[in-house]
């Protein structure tokens, strides 16, 4: 199966790589092409029919090996030119996630993720595609600029005001040195978001009556400790000619 061109561009140009770096997060609206968005609704859609599937393997965890379109992007040129437009040369790629969040869906409480805490110089990113994108207030992403400096793994919250009376509290950014916020984004349909893993964020709930928030996540990191949001089995490590040197853990 041939893979239509995914993204319009597919290179940070310097100012997004410096609100990347900065911000811990950049938006970057509209960059997925029309074709992609078809491709990408039918194949999330084919996820969602099959859950809740297999507790152990779940697959929504384990998207990229239910679906062959998202398992052929894992290794398109374009993807991982926009991996390592951020991560730089060498990378593994992590884990394939669908976020489909219908109607009345909860959202996500407020969290980070675990990578390398200790060595600054091993990097994770993850990518988000918002495919029909989302609105404040209807299952959007929020996040805190700079928090993904302190390499907090630990971060916890249940409500915004937990977090800005919790682990924000007295916080500043670290390059800034102005007080840590929180930011809500808006996406239009055909957006990507990439976020260093341990930037804060959250997800405000989904709507009533709103149709299905589209997204998947693509993580990629550089090799050089252990992952514990991995999700690759043995037999998929070496199914697709040409993602094979992208598999290994190291």
């Amino acid at each position: 199966m041939e893979v239509a061109i995914l993204f319009h561009t597919s290179t940070l140009d310097p100012a997004a790589k410096e609100r990347l770096d900065h911000d811990g997060h950049v938006l970057l609206p509209g960059l997925l092409t029309d074709e992609a968005c078809a491709s990408l609704t039918q194949a999330l859609g084919h996820i969602a029919s099959l859950m809740p599937g297999d507790p152990n393997y779940p697959p929504n965890h384990y998207a990229a090996q239910h679906d062959e379109y998202l398992a052929r992007l894992i290794a398109d040129p374009q993807m991982l030119e926009l991996a390592r437009s951020a991560l730089g040369g060498s990378i593994r790629y992590d884990h394939c996630f669908t976020l489909n969040r219908p109607g009345g869906n909860g959202g996500a409480n407020w969290h980070s993720h675990a990578y390398a805490e200790e060595d600054e110089s091993l990097g994770f990113m993850r990518i988000f595609f918002y495919v029909n994108g989302f609105r404040r207030g209807d299952g959007n992403l929020k996040v805190v600029p700079g928090s993904h400096l302190f390499r907090d793994a630990q971060v916890q919250a249940t409500s915004d005001e937990d977090l800005m009376t919790g682990w924000m509290k007295g916080r500043r950014h670290p390059l800034s040195g102005e007080p840590l916020k929180i930011e809500e984004l808006e996406a239009p349909a055909g957006s990507v978001a990439l976020m260093w893993t341990h930037a804060a964020h959250a997800v405000n709930s989904r709507l009533e009556g709103s149709d299905t928030r589209w997204c998947v996540v693509y993580g990629y990191r550089n090799p050089g400790a252990a992952s514990p949001a991995r999700r690759i089995t043995p037999e998929f490590e070496n199914r697709f000619e040409g993602a094979q040197d992208l598999m290994p853990l190291y």
